[in-house]
């Protein structure tokens, strides 16, 4: 049997990307209910394994040190509250995972062990956490920082918020509940236990007031990209997304992971890797090509500079625009300004023409028919690029709606994507175990060690 593809979705809990709203498919009612009600129904239909939504925890200022052009071109924002959205999305499925993006820097351990162990509950094991530590001074700035720590004390936030995160959520053994109504006995005390963990950065006491998860941990997600992003993803991950300007990068990226995975005393199989696709997708490959170039030709010029300053938290006003890309050395989303560099090495655009590509940029693109489609992604799949796809939209929803109705059925024709879901819970239909008591403990010595 073909190797079997898994599908995500990735949605902006807003509208999409600095042209999505243009597009003249694009539905404006990102604000109301029914818009990410219209977009659940299809993924489940369709068989999806998850929803994902990023987020960032400010108003874009990278460019000019101003929100404007972020308003101006709907560059970055708005962005409402994924837990919220995916909440409303849960509310018309039973199978399709749900992933919100929740920042370890902003947010307290025992809060997310107790928001996400709740709603891995009330969705019978569908929740997922895309982990992130922040990448805009922005952010930090509305939580009274000046600016960001730097990468590595955020990671080693991070690493403290999901030894902690982890802890939290084994403080109840899975069979601690018992509710005998003739006894009177609610639950073992003797099998619900204190946490008392103390870090450089967080400390909690515990223990957690929400029973231990369906999944044992909601299905954790990372993107991470720099050298200390890596090895925290391959700590922690069961998912990682990634995002490759080439095949062969895609190849070279995945190997690594799966490598950094063993030596962190991990099955690598038990890691799936999820490439970006932006599929764009018309009749024949010239139709789909047409309507590539007509949305990119939606872009303004200062929109996609907001977005390149945006992801990569640096004031690109401070460069000459008609220059090439300077060397930076810290940035905000290390895989995105990566993409950027290759592209501009074998380009050789200047930095006001690398904005422009870039406020018109899909990640992994795949522009075609289905059948084009469908022989690009087997192709990433037989070259071990990816276990599966985050589907990007260019629109939504009816690109969801178009990916459904013409790129699915010649997936399930081909025996690469299932009819049904495998399983109940988000990790069950990745294929993956689910996380036995105190799995934290061998993933923090291995830390230490």
């Amino acid at each position: 049997m073909s190797q079997q593809i898994h599908l995500a979705a990735f949605m902006n809990a807003g509208p999409m990307g600095t042209t999505g709203w243009r597009h003249k498919d694009a539905d404006p009612g990102f604000l109301g209910a029914n818009y990410y009600r219209r977009v659940a129904k299809v993924l489940e239909a369709a068989k999806f394994d998850l929803a994902f939504i990023p987020d960032a925890l400010s108003m874009p200022r990278s460019l000019g040190g101003s929100f404007r052009p972020a308003i101006e071109y709907g560059s970055g924002t708005p962005r409402l509250d994924p837990m919220t959205i995916l909440g409303v999305m849960a509310g018309v499925t039973e199978h399709l995972g749900l992933a919100a993006t929740l920042s370890t820097g902003y947010h307290e351990p025992y809060n997310l062990a107790r928001t996400l162990g709740t709603f891995d509950h009330v969705t019978e094991g569908r929740a997922g956490w895309n982990i992130v530590t922040s990448f805009q001074d922005a952010e930090a700035q509305n939580f009274g920082e000046p600016r960001l720590p730097p990468r590595d004390a955020r990671y080693a936030r991070a690493e403290e918020v999901l030894e902690a995160t982890t802890q939290l959520w084994d403080s109840w053994d899975d069979n601690a509940l018992i509710q005998d109504k003739d006894s009177g006995i609610f639950g073992h005390p003797d099998k619900v236990r204190s946490v008392d963990y103390k870090g450089q950065y967080v400390s909690t006491q515990g223990p957690l007031s929400v029973p231990r998860p369906p999944q044992g941990y909601p299905l954790l997600i990372q993107a991470g990209a720099s050298p200390r992003g890596r090895d925290f993803a391959a700590r922690w991950a069961d998912v990682i997304f990634s995002s490759n300007e080439s095949l062969e990068s895609a190849v070279a990226f995945r190997q690594d992971m799966r490598a950094r995975a063993a030596r962190f005393g991990r099955d690598p199989d038990q890691l799936k890797l999820l490439c970006a696709a932006t599929v764009v997708l018309g009749e024949t490959d010239a139709e789909a090509m047409a309507k590539h170039e007509a949305f990119a030709d939606l872009v303004h010029p200062l929109a996609g500079l907001s977005r390149l300053a945006y992801h990569v938290n640096v004031d690109l006003t401070k460069y000459d625009l008609d220059g090439p890309l300077p060397d930076i050395e810290e940035v905000g989303v290390q895989g995105h300004y990566e993409e950027v560099v290759e592209y501009a090495r074998r380009t050789n655009k200047t930095v006001r023409e690398i904005g422009r590509w870039y406020g018109a940029r899909t990640e992994g693109n795949m522009i075609g028919a289905p059948r084009t489609i469908v022989d690009e992604m087997e192709r990433w799949m037989a070259a071990g690029a990816a276990d599966g796809f985050m589907v990007q939209a260019t629109h939504l929803p009816a690109a969801f709606e178009d990916f459904a109705a013409h790129v699915v059925p010649e997936l399930q024709r081909r025996g690469l994507f299932r009819t049904e879901y495998e399983g109940r819970t988000t990790r069950e239909n990745l294929g993956l175990k689910r996380p036995a008591r105190d799995e934290w403990m061998n993933r923090a010595q291995k830390r230490e060690g």
